[in-house]
């Protein structure tokens, strides 16, 4: 259909059939899934009718080729105007195939193979009978309590930005009509639900709109430049008011000022919550105030059924805004093809064939390897020896839980182990395993057989970390160590005087003390997907040189937070050689910097750095600036460096970071051989929001800073005239 065609079947819309459309509700309401019983419960406890549910517009976590087509074609035998359903899931990091978690995938700095897993995403999704994935997640994130760190990239605008447009990229492909085997992608949550305060969900954020503009915006700008077809609303409010009734917010500024025109979708019942918020006396209210903020589909409340058509005959709403809306969703719809052919890609033959392939596998394994952090590696621990004698203990040593939240259709027992796959690979050596703790509970029986199954070692292998319960979404924690238990143990096996290389599953930064002191080395694994035991043991075992480099801060505890490397500097600032000093900046229990900083990674080889180059002590707004230094891989095994750029702008008309990333280069280097990392530096590149909000650069100086991460750099300055 045409845009003229659309809005000829928007006119022959009922009003109620309208409002019905913008309502998305669970699959249990529907007839075709088969669980008996399950559509008038549902139905009663929300208080919508059996024609609201057959004239609604899309559908929520339903899955399965099998199941969405008997949804689909119960649902258009229904369907007086033809319209087909949409149906939506969160689509995080894999479908049946699960990747690495996306903070994991963020410290990749890999866009290429981040692209590829939403692709491979997509195709599985698509095959089983979803249009639409609620990812990718890109709020920024700077207070590793918040249990959906998990879902973001990190703590970097640039960086944030640059997997944002990836991941639209690999979900949506060129064309959803012509390639019927992508995903429309929803960007979430607009916005700055990264910055709760306390780190606890659903909290309030408040921030000046010059503070939003610079480091919140950015990512959810750069997934609409790539052609994001969905934004969702946040939960928390934003200036004092909650997101889904924030007119400045949708209106102003993501459709008047970004033009965005795609659908707008809140979060689960985020509009009926904005009573709870306090911004609305009833659903009567929060359905108007959600309409006029631009808000085009309802997750699971029924404000708008129940009161969009009161609105509009009492002339308070004016009923454009619906079509509006409605013209919106059609027009998705349309996109993805559903018009003709609403059973899209769902095919239940085609499913068993690409749905957890191995080719599929070896990507997640792939992108697994890439996004494991050597944290430590004091005496070359790792990586093992093919003859080495180990002992592998803990509660992940055996565990299948290493998928992480939003695991969409991932099944724990189908992941790969990492006993499993080390014993597998250490051929000459010998595995020998010991539960050691639970995650959150120990014995004195396991403490026993643990320290048999170590003094029989060479080494010991502890595998530590959260559950996947203990992060995702409601999964905030004030104390971010490692449970109690496994701290003990760590504390046991020390005693044994034992070499130990920790590994850690986790879906956040998290306070290591009690573990990086304790351990010669510290693998930080997060949740790495369905081959992720194959993966990690590769990482030890040095099949793989790890490559993978920090992309949020860990801190040195949790009275830090938020610790993150772009800060601004004091008007006392710490001198790091006079740490005596009492009237300056700085905790007296507690350095200032964080316990491994942004960018931060190590290597099984080592890299040394050249004299930093650069083209021209001056830049003006038309010349742009070259920037070279030379890395040479000093070690005996080949290796890839995170060449990072970043940039200080001295003075500014306001404070501007101590430091902003702005570029990187990866060098893949064999042992002994030098490459260069060539960047260019414009002035486009050192504007910033200004106290009116304007966005340029200041004349003055600024700072290039390069090395292998935040903290360690050479530095060189420039004027830009």
């Amino acid at each position: 259909m045409n845009n003229e065609q659309l809005l000829d079947l928007v006119k022959q819309m009922t009003l109620e059939e309208k409002t019905a459309q913008l309502l998305q509700l669970t699959a249990n309401f529907y007839e075709g899934t088969n669980v008996e019983g399950q559509i008038t419960g549902p139905m009663e406890e929300m208080g919508i009718t059996e024609q609201s549910v057959d004239a609604s517009g899309s559908i929520l976590g339903l899955s399965g080729a099998q199941a969405i087509i008997d949804v689909q074609q119960a649902y258009m035998k229904k369907s007086r105007l033809g319209i087909p359903l949409l149906f939506m899931a969160d689509v995080v990091h894999g479908f049946k195939t699960i990747f690495p978690i996306p903070l994991a995938i963020g410290c990749s700095w890999d866009t290429e193979l981040a692209e590829k897993s939403a692709e491979i995403a997509a195709r599985e999704s698509a095959v089983s009978g979803l249009h639409v994935t609620f990812a990718p997640m890109v709020d920024l994130v700077r207070d590793p309590r918040w249990g959906r760190v998990m879902e973001t990239t990190g703590e970097d605008p640039y960086l944030n930005s640059l997997f944002a447009a990836a991941f639209v990229r690999g979900y949506q492909g060129d064309s959803l009509k012509d390639e019927p085997d992508r995903l429309a992608a929803c960007v979430k949550h607009f916005a700055a639900y990264g910055a709760a305060e306390g780190g606890r969900d659903y909290n309030t954020v408040d921030m000046s709109e010059r503070n939003l503009r610079e480091y919140y915006l950015p990512a959810y700008k750069a997934a609409l430049d790539a052609g994001v077809e969905m934004v969702m609303t946040s939960f928390n409010t934003v200036d004092g008011i909650p997101a889904s009734g924030n007119e400045k917010l949708m209106r102003g500024i993501l459709r008047d000022e970004w033009g965005f025109d795609g659908v707008l979708i809140s979060d689960w019942a985020s509009i009926r919550e904005m009573i709870a918020h306090g911004a609305a006396e009833d659903d009567r209210e929060a359905a108007y105030r959600a309409i006029r903020a631009g808000v085009d589909m309802e997750m699971m409340t029924p404000c708008y059924v129940h009161h969009l058509p009161e609105l509009i005959e009492s002339g308070e709403v004016d009923e454009k805004l619906i079509d509006e809306a409605v013209l919106r969703i059609l027009q998705l719809k349309e996109k993805l093809g559903l018009f003709d052919n609403p059973l899209r890609a769902a095919d239940p033959e085609r499913e068993r064939e690409i749905v957890f392939s191995k080719e599929h596998r070896q990507v997640s394994y792939e992108l697994a390897t890439k996004s494991a952090v050597l944290l430590k590696n004091d005496e070359s621990v790792l990586p093992l020896q093919p003859d080495a004698n180990v002992a592998l203990i803990g509660p992940f040593a055996q565990s299948p839980d290493i998928l992480g939240w939003w695991s969409c259709e991932g099944v724990k027992e189908d992941a790969v182990k990492l006993g499993t796959a080390l014993q597998e690979r250490l051929t000459g050596g010998k595995v020998q395993f010991a539960q050691g703790s639970n995650v959150h509970t120990i014995t004195a029986e396991q403490i026993a057989e643990a320290l048999e199954v170590a003094s029989k070692a060479d080494l010991i292998v502890l595998a530590l970390g959260e559950d996947s319960e203990m992060s995702g979404e409601g999964g905030s924690r004030t104390d971010i160590r490692l449970p109690a238990a496994q701290l003990e143990l760590v504390k046991q096996l020390k005693a044994a005087g034992k070499p130990i290389a920790s590994v850690i599953f986790n879906g956040r930064p998290l306070d290591l003390h009690g573990v990086i002191d304790e351990s010669d080395a510290v693998l930080e694994a997060w949740f790495p997907g369905s081959e992720g035991g194959a993966a990690i043991a590769d990482v030890l075992t040095g099949v793989v040189n790890p490559s993978a480099r920090l992309t949020m801060s860990f801190p040195q505890s949790v009275g830090q937070i938020p610790v993150y490397y772009n800060h601004f500097n004091t008007g006392r600032p710490l001198n790091p050689e006079k740490t005596e000093e009492r009237y300056v900046s700085k905790y007296i229990d507690s350095p200032n910097e964080p316990l491994l900083p942004f960018g931060y990674g190590l290597s099984y080889t080592s890299f040394s750095y050249g004299d930093l180059e650069v083209s021209s002590n001056e830049m003006t707004a038309e010349e742009s600036l070259s920037i070279q230094v030379r890395v040479t891989n000093t070690g005996e095994r080949a290796g890839v460096e995170t060449v990072q750029l970043y940039v200080r702008d001295v003075t500014g008309e306001v404070v501007r970071p101590m430091r902003e990333l702005k570029g990187y280069v990866k060098l893949a280097l064999a042992p002994g051989e030098s490459g260069t990392a060539t960047f260019t530096l414009n002035e486009e590149q050192l504007r910033y929001h200004h106290s009116d909000l304007s966005y340029r650069s200041d004349r003055g100086e600024f700072h290039i800073l390069v090395g292998a991460n935040s903290r360690d750099t050479q530095k060189k300055s420039f004027r830009l005239v």
